[in-house]
C-alpha cells in the first residue's frame, strides 16, 4: 500500500436512529429518524453557516427517510439543482442507512427570515428536485435506476420532498424535516436537534384515516422541539399519527458515512495520464484529492506518486 496522509479526522456517528413502520393495516407508511449527530457532522466537515447547515440537514433527512421507504435498494441520490446562494445541494443514502451530501457554496448565508429565522427559503431559490433510484430490481414500470424530478414548490425542502411523492410517484404525504441551530458561548451556531418524518398514504387508506393523520400533524409540536425535549423517533410517530396505532418494523442506527477512502484516492490518481502525472510530480512534489460528499483530504507524496509511476506499491 501506498503511504500517504488523511488530513482531515473521519468520523462515524452511529447514534443516530431510524424507524420504520405502518399502520391501518400497511395503508399508511411511516418513517421518522432522530438525524442530529448525523448533520452535526455534515455541517462540521463542510464548514456550513447557519442557514446552509438547516438546508442541507433537512436534505440529508429526508433523502434517508425516502430511501427507508424502499422494498430494495443499493444507493438513493437527491439533488436541489437551484438558483439560489447555495448554488445546490446533493445527498446520497444507501441499504445501510449511511447518508452523506454536500453543497456547492457552504458559506452562503442570507439575512434571517420575517420570522427572526434561518432563511431556507431565500439560501435554495428556485429550482428542480431530482431523486434517483439505484437498486438491483425494475420499479414499477421503469428499468433501474430511475430518475424522476419535479420543480420545487417551496425551497422549505420538506414540501419539496412531499411534492415529489405525491406527483412523481403518486403518494401523498406529509414530510416533516427540521433543524434547530443554537449559539454557544462563543457565539458559533451548532447543530443542537435535528430530524423528521415521513408518512405515506398508500393505496387502500381510507378517507377516515387521512383525515384523522392530517388532523394530527396540523396540531402536531415542531419536530425539533420534540427532538429537543428529548423524544425518538417512535415518540415522533406518536405526535404525527394522534390515536392510530402503528407496528414498528425496524429500527436501527444512521450516520453520515462516506465511502470515499485513500485507496480510491490512489486509484483515481494511478489513472492521470502518465505525462501529467509526471508534471505533477516535478512542479508540486505531491498531489491531494478532496472527496466532495464528506471533504476529506488525500494527500499523496513524492513517494507515493513515484511508485504509482514505477507502476509499483510500496507499504
Amino acid at each position: 500500500m501506498i503511504k500517504g496522509e488523511i488530513l482531515n479526522e473521519r468520523k462515524q456517528t452511529n447514534t443516530d436512529i431510524l424507524v420504520r413502520a405502518t399502520a391501518a393495516d400497511g395503508a399508511v407508511r411511516c418513517m421518522a429518524a432522530i438525524t442530529t449527530n448525523l448533520v452535526a457532522e455534515a455541517a462540521r466537515r463542510h464548514e456550513t453557516s447557519p442557514t446552509v447547515a438547516a438546508a442541507l440537514g433537512r436534505t440529508l433527512t429526508g433523502t434517508l427517510l425516502l430511501g427507508a421507504g424502499l422494498k430494495e435498494l443499493d444507493r438513493l441520490t437527491v439533488q436541489i439543482v437551484c438558483d439560489g446562494p447555495v448554488g445546490g445541494i446533493t445527498t446520497e443514502v444507501n441499504a445501510r442507512g449511511e447518508v452523506r451530501g454536500y453543497v456547492r457554496h457552504p458559506e452562503a448565508n442570507p439575512p434571517l427570515n420575517a420570522g427572526g429565522k434561518f432563511d431556507v427559503r431565500a439560501v435554495i431559490g428556485q429550482g428542480m428536485l431530482y431523486v434517483t433510484y439505484e437498486s438491483g430490481f425494475d420499479i414499477g414500470l421503469y428499468k433501474e435506476p430511475y430518475r424522476g424530478s419535479v420543480p420545487l414548490v417551496s425551497g422549505e425542502i420538506g414540501e419539496d420532498f412531499a411534492y415529489y411523492l405525491a406527483k412523481s410517484e403518486q403518494i401523498p404525504s406529509a414530510v416533516l424535516l427540521g433543524v434547530f441551530m443554537r449559539a454557544d458561548e462563543a457565539g458559533k451556531a451548532f447543530v443542537e436537534a435535528a430530524g423528521g418524518l415521513m408518512i405515506q398514504m398508500m393505496p387502500g387508506a381510507d378517507e377516515a384515516t387521512v383525515a384523522a393523520i392530517e388532523a394530527a400533524v396540523a396540531r402536531a409540536p415542531h419536530t425539533t422541539t420534540l427532538i429537543r425535549d428529548g423524544a425518538r423517533p417512535v415518540d415522533l410517530l406518536h405526535a404525527v399519527l394522534g390515536d392510530l396505532q402503528f407496528e414498528v418494523l425496524e429500527e436501527r442506527p444512521v450516520s453520515f458515512t462516506c465511502s470515499c477512502s485513500y485507496e480510491r484516492a490512489v486509484s483515481l490518481i494511478a489513472a492521470i495520464e502518465r505525462n501529467e502525472l509526471e508534471l505533477i510530480l516535478r512542479e508540486d512534489k505531491g498531489a491531494a484529492l478532496t472527496c466532495h460528499f464528506c471533504n476529506e483530504t488525500y494527500r499523496l507524496d513524492e513517494t507515493a506518486l513515484e511508485g504509482i509511476l514505477a507502476g509499483s506499491v510500496s507499504d
